[in-house]
């Protein structure tokens, strides 16, 4: 009997002993892993911290990089006929004369042709899409950057056009003493809406633009009021919110002694009108309304822009330069003005920076002054076409088609 109760005892200990071993397994085992985990989470932060910090020497490298001169990664022939006019169209290449118009990609593969004849071509470009109309002529041309879309006929002459970025395009039309703007469908041809506007009444209609989705129009007329001169930019909307009020006018902002040749929009919810001593700012995608007003003294001499700033060039009468540029974003805010001696033949803006050229020199700049390169092309340049990184740009060329790297 007592060998079975010491049996006992002994089981019960041992089944103790084991119960024990296991919790102290367990908890060593939980160490481990929590140990594991420590070891690997340190390990990981400290992948991170240094890619991090690698990333930001890198950006911050980048950032400050000054170039002093390119090199040609890629040339491909192209040949520039006298007579043409060579534009950026959204990353392709526009080409158009009086004798027609083609687009190719950046490697130089003409994607479509078209051929008309015209006197004096006028052309309006948003975005991909552009739209090119002969002064006085009865057809308007619509494209893209990857197809010719179509043809619109008009039953007056043209005085001026407009287009959205889907294609829809505005066109002021001459009928005596009547002026009229109409909206056409690109894939139709037909008339979306229409209004006409009298001198003595509105004025005569020195700028028209579109909103990119085709529903908006700015138009800026310019008028005499009892012997003084007026301006109007007046907004029309030819989607739902327009449909029930007259002629589709759903605003309108008068300006005395002031003269509105020069209107855009930048989205599809920020216009702007550029006058003699002012630039005026709309928000709004349905009935804009005006945001801001910053006048200046100085004769504007080129208005530059995309869908984030614009920029108004003038004299500086100030300074020891030709030139000065100020910059604007969509609220209208002055984010920069830098001065500048190059003889632009035209200012490009990109995400953060901006680039002034002529046919032999060029000025990379960003948005906080500084000059990222200032130099002279190897070649006549004719054209400039940005790239997404701010090193890499391509040039058209008398003869060829170039693909830079700044160094």
């Amino acid at each position: 009997m007592s060998d079975i109760r010491s049996y006992m005892k002994y089981k019960e200990q041992r089944a103790k002993e084991e119960e024990k071993s296991k919790t102290a397994y367990k908890k060593d085992y939980r160490a481990r892993i929590r140990e594991h985990r420590r070891r690997y989470f340190s390990a990981a932060m400290a992948v991170i911290i240094v890619t991090a910090v690698v990333s930001t020497v890198i950006y911050i490298q980048i950032k400050n990089k000054i170039y002093t001169d390119y090199e040609v990664r890629n040339s491909v022939s192209r040949e520039m006929i006298t007579g043409t006019t060579v534009l950026n169209l959204d990353g392709a290449i526009l080409t158009y004369s009086k004798d027609g118009v083609n687009c190719s990609d950046l490697k130089g593969t003409v994607l479509w042709n078209q051929t008309f004849e015209m006197q004096n071509p006028i052309i309006a470009v948003q975005g991909k899409t552009a739209a090119i109309a002969d002064y006085n002529g009865r057809t308007i041309y619509v494209m893209d950057n990857q197809n010719f879309l179509s043809e619109i006929s008009t039953n007056l002459p043209i005085r001026n056009i407009a287009v959205a970025a889907n294609g829809v395009v505005t066109a002021v039309l001459d009928d005596a003493a009547v002026t009229w703007i109409y909206l056409y469908d690109y894939q139709t041809g037909k008339e979306l809406g229409a209004f006409k506007t009298r001198m003595k009444n509105s004025g005569y209609p020195l700028a028209v633009a579109i909103s990119e989705d085709g529903h908006l129009v700015l138009v800026s007329y310019l008028y005499v009021d009892s012997g003084e001169i007026k301006s109007r930019v007046a907004f029309y909307n030819f989607g739902q919110v327009g449909k029930n009020k007259s002629d589709n006018l759903v605003g309108g902002y008068d300006y005395a002694d002031s003269v509105v040749p020069y209107a855009g929009f930048m989205n599809a919810s920020t216009a702007f009108a550029v006058a003699d001593d002012r630039i005026m700012f709309y928000t709004g995608s349905e009935i804009p309304v005006s945001a801001t007003e910053k006048f200046f003294e100085n004769e504007v001499q080129g208005v530059y822009y995309n869908s984030n700033y614009v920029g108004l060039v003038f004299p500086d009468t100030d300074g020891e330069s030709r030139y000065r540029i100020d910059v604007y974003n969509t609220s209208g805010n002055k984010v920069l003005s830098k001065a500048f001696d190059i003889d632009y033949k035209d200012i490009v803006f990109c995400s953060d920076y901006f680039v002034i050229y002529n046919e032999q020199e060029c000025l990379v700049c960003n948005l906080n002054g500084v000059e990222k390169y200032n130099g002279n092309f190897k070649d006549t340049v004719y054209t400039l076409v940005p790239t997404k990184n701010i090193s890499h740009y391509v040039l058209i060329t008398q003869d060829s088609l170039q693909t830079i790297e700044l160094k």
